[in-house]
């Protein structure tokens, strides 16, 4: 489900989320993104309306601050990976 892009940023940047690694190699980083049941979404318009569906208040949120949740990490091809804290 998830490929070598989407696990190696989590893995580079777990620490924006989590205080202690949570995985420290590939197939942990899969298994625990299962768990959790985090999503790769392949705009910012996804980003923002899987937001709104999940009922997190995006009012007064603008594209920046939407990106710089914790919650979100920018794959670096135009997608984003979203880990439910």
């Amino acid at each position: 489900m998830f490929d070598e892009k989407v696990l190696q940023c989590f893995l580079e940047n777990q620490s924006q989320l989590y205080p202690e690694p949570v995985a420290e190699t590939p197939e942990e980083a899969e298994a625990f993104l299962e768990d959790c049941m985090a999503v790769v979404v392949d705009s910012v318009r996804e980003v923002w309306e899987f937001f709104e569906e999940e009922g997190i208040d995006t009012e007064d949120a603008d594209e920046d601050s939407i990106l710089e949740a914790d919650e979100v990490f920018e794959i670096g091809d135009g997608r984003y990976l979203i880990v439910e804290g």
